[in-house]
């Protein structure tokens, strides 16, 4: 793979355009008002996720891809979009020298080989008397004649040379069966085939190009049960997905995943019209390949077995547990890695458990109803493992709802938004039947309980506007982080940039200029406590800070601006960065007002209001291009 399709791969375009365009979705794409031409009637932009493509309809009449879209916003050339995405990507860049090249080209063609071994697995299953042991089990299985020829399913011969014998023919080297994992070297000499007497699934990527190969054992006698290609230049399952390649439109249009641990679950499920599922192949769901879920959807059901996401959740203590467990036979739940993994990727994880004994094929061969059902039930992680660990266990000993709790308060804490942390604490203590201030108690374990510190925190947690975290843009977290960290080691530079704002005619500083609540908070308290005399006003922060803020305060006081900038640029950068976060604000409303004055029925009232708050908006913003068009410095 290139380093342009790599990034291609990694980057959702859908992201990237909405950090300067607000998008509304629509059907299958996107649209809203083309960032690159004067537009305030017709959302005449339109972004395709599937393709990866921009189009506008307009007066640009222009479109193009990820790389395309980033040339023409910050008037870059293609090696200055292909340096910044790729930094962005975490792609390393490397010359395309002639060894590259000839690589690239040594990949189709190890490529061409897996589609060859396909063609040859599958005509095996189908055409000769070996294969039909393994087509009398998927039978059983209930696999369908259409479900073989659509995932390509087919038979690996018993014998140790099949593969040798029939590529040596072809004009493939023993050298390229080894590098896709066709054929394994023995010790003493020579070689055999990796797959033997196995039903045989390829597996793509989710541009459906072949990866690799999962198979399956007939005689019971073998192990593994499961066997996947080794790691390869071509196959690495922890950035795969099975059935990807053709879940990709469904996923999409429904607007949801479904993720399974085996290759027949997936085929069975697709087979019975649920062909929004794919399936992690037997390693832990991890954080890239839900990064390219999300390209496609941001609702993920995870559909594991009762032992898998409940028995092994509580024994393993919902500790990261992905290298404890068989790779090739279980999925690992891991409710603590979602979580953080659901929050860094805003999306809605849930799960759901399947009948005791049961596999996802097995329940929608009995009932496709009750699969339908059984998704339609899929609860928020914390819930799910609240109640597992709650279940079949005697919840009036004090004891146990102490152990409940123990394990749960950590995953609510983990929990981006304070809204749902809230909720859930409260179904968590009618759940133990205790007061839901235990539980807020039972956070605090490193340090003494300080009651006037958390009275007044809560106090001037209550006085902030609550802003969900979970919805906050990255770039704008990374300014308010920046800003705040300036400020948190550079106080007295709060004067100066007062005096900066004021001599450019902008509002004075707030705690409306952050979102992330936590942010808030400090900067209120940063306020406050120059504002007062009697205490040294780091000291005051400390003091009045909530305990769950502490390490985030620390983090931003350890954060000491590393850089070769004198003081003087560091102070017009923090001025710069305050009108930076207010303008992305603004700009935000601005075009949340053109889509309400456009899409929405309203009265002719409703209309002048919108177009006043329109220009009152509109003037602010020309105050924060005025102010950021001329230096920025205080004397």
């Amino acid at each position: 793979m290139t380093a342009v399709d790599e990034i291609k791969a990694r980057l959702d375009i859908v992201d990237l355009v909405s950090e300067t365009v607000k998008l509304r979705r629509s059907g299958k794409s996107y649209t809203g008002f083309c960032p690159f031409h004067p537009n305030s009637k017709t959302p005449a932009f339109a972004v395709f996720p599937d393709s990866g493509t921009w189009r506008c309809f307009g007066q640009c009449n222009e479109g193009g891809d990820i790389f395309k879209y980033v040339m023409k916003r910050e008037g870059w050339d293609f090696t200055e979009s292909l340096r910044f995405l790729a930094e962005r990507a975490g792609v390393t860049l490397e010359p395309l020298t002639l060894e590259r090249k000839a690589a690239e080209d040594q990949y189709d063609r190890l490529r061409e080989l897996l589609e060859e071994a396909a063609n040859f697995f599958q005509y095996q299953l189908l055409k000769t008397p070996a294969g039909k042991t393994a087509v009398d089990f998927l039978v059983r299985r209930g696999v369908t004649q259409e479900s073989i020829q659509l995932f390509g399913l087919g038979y690996a011969p018993g014998t140790y040379d099949a593969m040798t014998n029939h590529f040596g023919g072809k004009g493939f080297s023993t050298d390229e069966l080894i590098q896709v994992g066709l054929v394994n070297e023995r010790d003493s000499g020579g070689f055999y085939d990796k797959f033997r007497n196995r039903v045989m699934f390829p597996i793509r990527d989710a541009a459906g190009k072949m990866a690799g190969f999962g198979a399956r054992i007939l005689d019971p006698e073998d192990v593994p049960k499961f066997l996947n290609s080794p790691q390869t230049v071509l196959f690495d399952k922890s950035h795969l997905l099975y059935g990807l390649n053709l879940s990709r439109k469904p996923i999409r249009t429904q607007d949801q995943v479904v993720i399974v641990e085996g290759y027949l679950d997936v085929i069975l499920l697709h087979q019975c019209g649920f062909d929004n599922t794919v399936s992690p192949m037997g390693t832990a769901l991890n954080e890239d390949q839900l990064r390219l879920l999300k390209k496609f959807t941001r609702r993920i059901v995870l559909a594991l077995d009762a032992d898998a996401a409940g028995e092994k959740a509580t024994l393993r203590g919902l500790e990261l547990a992905r290298h404890a467990l068989d790779h090739e036979t279980e999925l690992v739940f891991d409710a603590h890695g979602l979580l953080r993994h659901e929050a860094r990727l805003q999306a809605d994880v849930r799960v759901t458990t399947l009948p005791p004994g049961m596999d996802p094929d097995e329940v929608v061969l009995r009932d496709p109803e009750e699969w339908r059902n059984i998704l339609g039930s899929a609860q928020p992680i914390v819930v799910h493992v609240m109640e597992t660990l709650a279940k079949s266990q005697n919840l009036e000993d004090a004891k146990v709802k102490s152990a409940v709790a123990s394990q749960v308060i950590p995953l609510i804490e983990d929990v981006p938004s304070p809204i749902e942390r809230d909720a859930y604490r409260q179904q968590l203590a009618r759940l133990l039947k205790i007061d839901e201030r235990s539980l807020l108690g039972s956070q605090r374990i490193r340090e003494k309980p300080k009651r006037r510190t958390e009275r007044v925190g809560d106090q001037l947690q209550n006085r902030i506007p609550k802003v969900t975290e979970s919805g906050i843009d990255k770039r704008i977290s990374n300014l308010e982080s920046h800003c705040l960290s300036l400020l948190v080691n550079r106080i007295e530079w709060f004067y100066e940039l007062e005096r900066s704002l004021n001599q450019a005619g902008l509002e004075k500083f707030t705690v409306a200029d952050f979102d992330s609540s936590e942010f808030q908070i400090i900067a209120g308290l940063l306020i406050d406590g120059l504002a007062q005399d009697d205490m040294d006003p780091l000291s005051y922060i400390r003091k009045l800070l909530p305990d769950p803020l502490s390490d985030r305060f620390d983090q931003l006081s350890l954060t000491a601006a590393k850089t070769e900038k004198n003081n003087e640029k560091l102070l017009e950068d923090l001025v710069r960065t305050v009108i930076n976060l207010r303008l992305i604000r603004i700009n935000t409303t601005l075009n949340q007002l053109r889509f309400v004055q456009e899409d929405l029925e309203t009265s002719d009232l409703d209309k002048n209001n919108l177009r006043s708050e329109t220009l009152k908006y509109t003037i602010a913003r020309g105050k924060l291009d005025q102010a950021l068009a001329k230096p920025l410095m205080t004397n």
